[in-house]
């Protein structure tokens, strides 16, 4: 009887002792789950959007960028351009969703009416492919909603042509866009930069309702730079 008795104490202490371990153990955050696998890469089943805006001089003066005549050749004068509109989850995000058949298609017309604001057919089919296709929208909605929010966005004054280098900071970057778009607040705008310290592109957060929105974890790794530049306008 006492071995018995020794036994069941032992099996109680142990379940109470599994049980501490269970409530203590943290709660994950809903909004910054990953999606599970039956919703993952599921068209039109996302969080919000990451409007990207890359600054186009600091792509030309790659070797990427110097191959790429329709963006960076003679009389190519851009300086922010629409880069992507990405639906996000709150952490992660998802890419290349399944589309009715023939959707994979981007029509000739529907490219050359972007490429005033994104210079690149094989970027424009890119985006397409890769993200739009997670909107839900039929190619030709997305990239009118990719205009909308693009042409929403107001760039202050010194980024729009500027024929000299500009040295700025990341956070002041952000204040100045801040200040010239109403709403924004520095949770709702991401900086990012490439080698060299020069700017490669900022990710300014909109809900589905179309609203700005403070970002997710994917835009947490901004710039982490003192001094940004900005290589000027060709």
């Amino acid at each position: 009887m006492t071995l018995r008795r020794s036994l069941l104490t032992m099996s109680t202490v142990c379940l109470s002792l599994a049980l501490l371990l269970v409530i203590a153990l943290p709660v994950p955050d809903a909004g910054a789950r990953r999606y599970d696998n039956k919703r993952k890469n599921k068209a039109g089943v996302f969080d919000y959007y990451a409007l990207v805006l890359s600054w186009s001089p600091t792509f030309c003066d790659s070797n990427a960028g110097r191959r790429d005549r329709q963006q960076c050749g003679r009389n190519r004068h851009y300086a922010f351009v629409l880069h992507g509109l990405w639906p996000q989850y709150e952490r992660g995000w998802p890419q290349n969703c399944r589309v009715k058949k023939g959707n994979y298609y981007v029509n000739q017309n529907v490219i050359d009416a972007m490429t005033d604001i994104m210079p690149s057919k094989r970027l424009v089919i890119h985006e397409w492919k890769k993200h739009g296709t997670c909107s839900g929208l039929a190619n030709r909605d997305y990239f009118a909603l990719s205009r909308q929010l693009f042409k929403n966005i107001k760039i202050p004054p010194r980024y729009q042509r500027p024929n000299s280098y500009i040295t700025t900071t990341p956070k002041q970057l952000e204040a100045e866009f801040i200040k010239a778009n109403e709403g924004m607040d520095a949770s709702m705008i991401s900086v990012h930069c490439g080698r060299r310290k020069r700017l490669k592109e900022i990710r300014i957060c909109v809900g589905k309702d179309l609203k700005l929105r403070p970002c997710g974890r994917n835009e947490s790794r901004e710039c982490r730079s003192k001094t940004l530049v900005l290589p000027p306008v060709r």
